[in-house]
């Protein structure tokens, strides 16, 4: 569990479970500068907070793209 100012930081592993995709599909997004990551490192990491974030954008996009609201 997450103490109080010490976020979660996720490795391409983790990230690739948590949104439930292949860790190829994880670095094409990476490549494309489509989800927000940051090099530690050679290594790849993510903060489930920010990931959190990107979901929820992209759901909202997808909303608005269907028309329909919140």
């Amino acid at each position: 569990m997450d103490r109080p100012g010490n976020e979660e930081v996720l490795t391409i592993k983790e990230a690739s479970g948590y949104l439930k995709i292949a860790e190829k599909t994880l670095y094409r997004f990476i490549r494309e500068q489509n989800i927000p990551a940051f090099k530690l490192g050679k290594e790849w990491r993510f903060k489930r907070s920010l990931l959190d974030a990107w979901i929820e954008k992209r759901i909202n996009q997808a909303r608005k793209k269907n028309g329909k609201k919140k």
